[in-house]
Formats: C-alpha cells, structure tokens, sequence
C-alpha cells in the first residue's frame, strides 16, 4: 500500500541512486499493473486432461442425423408408410404422430469406415477418414423443439435468454494463455446470423470480460480496432494509461464488472491491434493447406476459411472458438422440412472437406491431442414428414434424437455413448439429457461441472443448472 503513497517525484527524492530508481518504479509498476485482477488469467485445470483448446462447431437449424450419422435402414422399408405405433410418446411428438404422416426412408448410402465399423452417410466422405477420431453421442434430449429456445440450450445449458454460454464458462474457468487475443472467439457464417443472434456466445450473469468477440468474415477483423487514424501508438498508449488511471480511480470505490470488463478491453484491444490482423491474414497460407480445406472452391471456402481460423486461433493460445454454419431459418439453415436429400447434399458439401480438414490439419500439427473438436446442432428430425410424402419430402423437429459427436484430447477415439430406437424417433434406453453432454465437454476440459460455480442472484449457478453425469464411456 506504502507505494501507491509515494510519487514518483517522492520516489525519486528519496533514492540514493536516480537511475536505478527509475528502473525501481518501472519494476513495481509492471507489479501493480499484474497485480491488478486481471479476469482473462489462465487459471488450472481442476483435474488433468490433454485438451487445453476447444473448437465447437455448431450447425444451426436441426441437422438430420437420420442423414449423417444414425444409420436406420428400417426406415427405408417403411418409406411412405406411418410409422408403427409407439407407446409412451408425449409432448409435441406425439402432436405430429397424431396427424397424418410419412416415414420418410433416407435417400443416402451409410458404409461402414474404420476399426470401429462406423456407420456414416456418403454424405462426409471427407470426415468419414476419421471415424476413428470421432465418439458419437446419439439419443441427446432437449427440452425444446423450437429453433430459439433449443439453440440456447445446446450453446448456454438453459432454454431462457440470460445464461452464460459454454465457450463463457470454459473461459471463466480455464482463463486464457495468450493474454493478446480474446480467450473466447466467434466467426459465424459469413452469409449471417443464428438464431438469437449474440445470445449463442453471451456472458449472461458471468462478468462481461466472458462474453465471446466476435471476428468479421472480412475487412477490420473486430469492429473498432483499428488505432484512429493519425494517432501514433505511442499516443494512443500515454491516452490509455490516463484513461486506466482515472477508471482504476474509480473502480476501487465500487464493484462493477461491467468496468472492470470494459478497462480489461481497453487493454486486450491494443494489444490484438498487432496480432489479430495477422492471424486472419491466411494469404501466407501454402497452397497444399488451401487445398486441404477447399479454400478456393466457391461451396467450401466459406466455412473452410472458418474452419482454418479456428485452428490458427488454436495455434495462438486462443481457449475456446465458437464456429457457426446456418443462418437463422431458412434457405442457409439446416431446417430442412421439405427436400432433405437436395438440401443436405448442400449443407454436408459446404462443411464436410473444411472438418475433415481442420481434423487432418490439427493432427499433422501435434494439436489435436491438445484440442477438443465438438460437432453439434440444436436438434435432431423426426424420421418422418407431416401429411404426404410429395416429391422433395423433408423431417420436422424433434428435440428426443440430437446426434453430436467429439474428438481430440482425452476422447475415446471410435466409442459411443446412447443409442436411439429403430427409427431415430427417440433414445432406445436412458435419455442422454444435453446437461450431460455439457458435463462432459468441461470434463474432457479439465474441469469440474460441481466445481465451476458462480454466484448469482443468491444461488451458486453451474453450466448444467442442476448438475450433469460426466459420459465416461467416451473418454480415454
């Protein structure tokens, strides 16, 4: 406390030595400014585990697993027909059963790939070489079939706006190692926004220094970063530190993270004016590795541009990265209620090389032990179609058969955890509650889900609300 008494004028009286007091109080300034609470800090894991990174890749508007991963060749003899009468359906599925409706057989081959003999669509070739990367996770069950509440589900753990998102609370408990860039980035895709827009990657109730940044597709990679134009850095340091002064002045006096989130930013935002420039600059990339990704092909090089940022962000210390395919709901979203062979032949082509990649990519890098890799979307479909088959049919929601799969770090490469029934309707045993995915996901992340707790509104919240079950079969 004795040095925040003295100034340097003080300081600098009362030394014997002039030039090595100046060096004194450039040391002791440096200590204060760390000692100042600094909430991106890495922090330890709670137990040991290999992945220090997460790469979550989301796949807005209800991804048909019937069509990707969760072979049901007993749809295929039904094609056309209702489904058979299934006891102890509830909730809005057994609204549709209750209308006329249609199996809808899938129109794609599934072959077996690997040591594991996993079955998966033609639909990846690509992603199908890594099947024994891949655990999968079939019969997931969330508590909501509409596409907003059920998004904020699988990215926040809650189906009400307000919760902090996954990749929040993965940075609020393991902090970040490179303390130039954000611990928590986003890049959604670049035709738009999902579904809740920001409230996929918000901070809810946790401090606002939790909250995901957002990178641009193009251009200044986060708005308002560059320095203001015929301003020196050096300038714009000596105006920084008088404006941190005079916000540190007044933070002493009174808790409020939204300050304290917002001098951090201060600070992480001059910083990234070097470094987040060049790490979206993938001009410097070889031509094999934009190959590998499909960079230069028009119907991959969206999300193969986010899919190569990720693994630079991973690269560069960043914690926890955010990617996002779909755009709300419609033509660029995976909600394929009519025509799902047409439409997931163009969703499964826009993502299949770029993830396969990025897994290729991560592996040829010793990164991949280091980093877990989720692939996920808000819901799964129903293995049928309301009223008749028509020409293009399609799938609606159903929040009882999410598929998700992981790799990377301590995950059992070729495992599985959950089943569905013959029809993808439903889990063929327990429900896989997403609760426990999320449980699971900070596990493989070194961190405990009854320990990662923050104090709100008088209650000790966790990402899992009420707790979740760690789904240990899938872990190595």
């Amino acid at each position: 406390m004795w040095i925040e008494q003295l100034s340097r004028r003080d300081l600098l009286q009362t030394s014997y030595n002039g030039i090595g007091a100046m060096a004194l109080s450039s040391l002791l300034a440096d200590q204060l400014e760390a000692a100042e609470r600094n909430p991106q800090a890495e922090q330890p894991q709670h137990h040991a585990r290999k992945a220090k990174h997460c790469i979550f890749l989301f796949m807005q508007g209800g991804a048909s697993q019937i069509d990707s991963f969760d072979y049901k060749p007993e749809l295929n003899r039904l094609h056309g027909k209702p489904l058979p009468r299934t006891p102890d359906i509830t909730g809005e599925l057994q609204g549709r059963l209750s209308f006329h409706h249609s199996c809808v057989g899938s129109p794609f081959k599934f072959q077996k790939h690997g040591e594991s003999d996993r079955y998966m669509s033609e639909l990846y070739p690509h992603l199908a070489k890594h099947a024994d990367d891949l655990a999968f996770i079939h019969g997931i069950k969330t508590d909501n079939q509409n596409h907003g509440p059920s998004t904020l589900h699988v990215t926040t753990g809650s189906q009400f706006p307000g919760s902090p998102s996954v990749g929040s609370w993965v940075s609020y408990g393991l902090g970040t190692p490179n303390q130039n860039m954000p611990s928590y980035v986003v890049i959604q895709d670049p035709r738009g926004a999902p579904v809740n827009g920001a409230a996929v990657w918000a901070n809810g109730y946790l401090p606002a220094a939790y909250q995901g940044t957002l990178l641009r597709p193009k251009g200044t990679p986060i708005l308002n970063l560059d320095r203001p134009v015929g301003m020196t850095r050096e300038q714009q340091r000596r105006e920084l530190d008088a404006l941190n002064f005079l916000n540190r002045r007044h933070l002493r006096s009174r808790e409020n993270s939204e300050l304290e989130a917002r001098i951090s930013a201060y600070e992480l935002a001059f910083r990234m004016q070097l470094e987040a420039p060049e790490l979206v600059d993938i001009s410097d990339e070889p031509q094999h590795i934009r190959k590998l990704y499909g960079l230069d092909n028009g119907s991959t090089a969206g999300f193969a541009r986010q899919c190569l940022l990720a693994r630079r962000l991973v690269e560069s210390g960043v914690r926890y990265t955010l990617l996002i395919h779909g755009v709300q709901i419609g033509g660029y979203s995976w909600d394929d209620h009519g025509d799902v062979k047409g439409r997931m032949i163009r969703h499964s082509r826009e993502v299949d090389q770029p993830i396969a990649a990025l897994l290729s990519d991560l592996k040829q890098r010793d990164l991949l032990d280091e980093t877990l890799v989720v692939w996920a979307s808000e819901m799964g479909r129903t293995p049928f179609v309301n009223g008749g088959l028509g020409k293009s049919p399609g799938r609606e929601h159903n929040s009882h058969a999410l598929t998700m799969w992981v790799a990377g770090g301590n995950v059992k490469g070729g495992a599985t955890a959950g089943e569905t029934d013959e029809f993808s309707l439903r889990s063929a045993g327990e429900p896989i509650p997403i609760r426990n995915v999320h449980a699971t996901i900070l596990d493989l992340l070194g961190l405990d889900d009854e320990q990662l707790r923050y104090l709100h509104a008088g209650r000790n919240r966790q990402l899992t609300d009420i707790g979740g079950e760690v789904l240990t079969e899938i872990i190595s």
